[in-house]
């Protein structure tokens, strides 16, 4: 297959855990066509290495597979030497038929760079790369919290305690003061003083779902999870104090994402660090929500469109954008109004990941604007009238505009 060539000089870089081969293809003063492999080693003095050979061509385009996270080390190598490396999908290579050998991986990447027949993948920058540990790290122990608390659910309610019965949060204040005041050996009647007067349950219910049959294994197994929520709740309260104070900067960004519907705070950080604050790199919104994987499949044949899977993307945008769609479905919002219009139709789950669909893209406008969110259903000017107005008119009679 003849490739018109674009590039004089490009660099591939084909990636293991242990070893990295690199391909340069370039011309020489003669303009004959060369091209030089070397293998390297997977540590820090090989990929420093490998850097600085790679740089030492000036090779006009370095392209790399994403293969799983062992690209990441060779590139941030290759950022410090000031090459921007194209991370880009391993399919191109593994769609090819005859060249299953590093070697030959190598060679056909930078063939392929060299013709300009690659694209490379969103890659944000390298203080938001850190942040991305923060964050990512702390839905991994958010969701070994959710899973603690429903398995200290199932062995309460193993000991006879029904608190969930009565309480709508068993691990809300009142509810967790009691269980502590059970464990400690109090009776029910003791533990109930514990019990807010919010709760709209009564005493006589409080009792009765308060009065079970904890054994001390039960005590034992209940303190130790009980002990290993708080640590958690304390060491993600540390993760999130740190993801926030480090995005100080973007302080404006994170207000704008939170005048949407169901993002608080939290979200719009975990969000900002995923996507970045440059939307100039995806181009457009329908880019972005393909690049994320929020967006229909497409699969067409002879005219008709056929249902087709979901595409794979960031699943850790996917899971923040499908919560904040959850959240949003709840609200009195325009947002609210799309979800209705769907579940009907499509069913409760495809609804959600429409819902999440949309707002993504209105997130790409805002962060592209730097503006915040305006619902078409609200009327923001009488919502400022309704909540000034007594301030307002207060202030006119002081000064005499109205009489009273």
């Amino acid at each position: 297959m003849e490739l018109t060539p674009i590039y004089r000089c490009v660099a591939a870089l084909d990636v293991h855990q242990a070893k990295l081969t690199a391909c340069v293809i370039y011309e020489d003063e003669q303009g004959e066509v060369q091209h030089q492999l070397r293998e390297f080693g997977g540590f820090k003095r090989d990929r420093r290495e490998m850097a600085e050979w790679v740089s030492s061509f000036q090779p006009e385009q370095v392209v790399m597979e994403s293969t799983g996270i062992y690209w990441k080390s060779p590139y941030a190598a290759l950022e410090k030497s000031g090459i921007r490396a194209l991370v880009v999908n391993a399919r191109h290579v593994k769609q090819v038929p005859g060249r299953k050998t590093d070697i030959g991986d190598a060679l056909w990447l930078a063939t392929l760079s060299r013709s300009g027949l690659l694209r490379g993948g969103f890659v944000p920058p390298e203080n938001f790369r850190g942040l991305r540990l923060i964050s990512r790290q702390m839905q991994k122990l958010t969701g070994i919290l959710s899973g603690e608390k429903n398995r200290m659910h199932k062995v309460l309610t193993d000991g006879g305690i029904r608190l969930s019965v009565v309480v709508s949060d068993i691990h809300g204040k009142s509810a967790r003061a009691m269980i502590k005041g059970l464990l400690a050996g109090e009776t029910p009647e003791q533990v109930l003083r514990y019990a807010s007067k919010r709760l709209k349950a009564t005493e006589e219910e409080l009792l009765d779902a308060l009065n079970g049959d904890l054994t001390d294994d039960h005590r034992f197994v209940i303190s130790e999870i009980l002990a290993h929520i708080e640590e958690l709740e304390n060491r993600i309260h540390c993760f999130a104090d740190q993801l926030l104070n480090r995005l100080a900067p973007q302080r404006s960004i994170l207000r704008c994402l939170q005048t949407i519907p169901g993002i608080d705070e939290i979200g719009a950080a975990m969000l900002l660090v995923e996507i970045g604050e440059d939307m100039d790199a995806f181009g457009s919104a329908s880019n972005i929500a393909s690049w994320a994987g929020v967006c229909p499949g497409n699969h067409e044949s002879a005219g008709k469109r056929v249902k087709s899977k979901k595409r794979k993307g960031n699943p850790y945008v996917r899971r923040i954008l499908c919560e904040a769609a959850n959240a949003a479905s709840r609200t009195r919002c325009a947002l609210q109004e799309k979800f209705k219009s769907l579940i009907v139709r499509r069913g409760r789950k495809r609804a959600i990941f429409a819902l999440a669909h949309k707002m993504l893209k209105i997130i790409f406008v805002l962060i592209k604007r730097g503006d915040y969110y305006r619902d078409a259903t609200i009327n923001y000017e009488a919502i400022s009238v309704e909540r000034n107005a007594p301030r307002w008119i207060k202030m006119l009679k002081k000064y005499g505009y109205i009489t009273a």
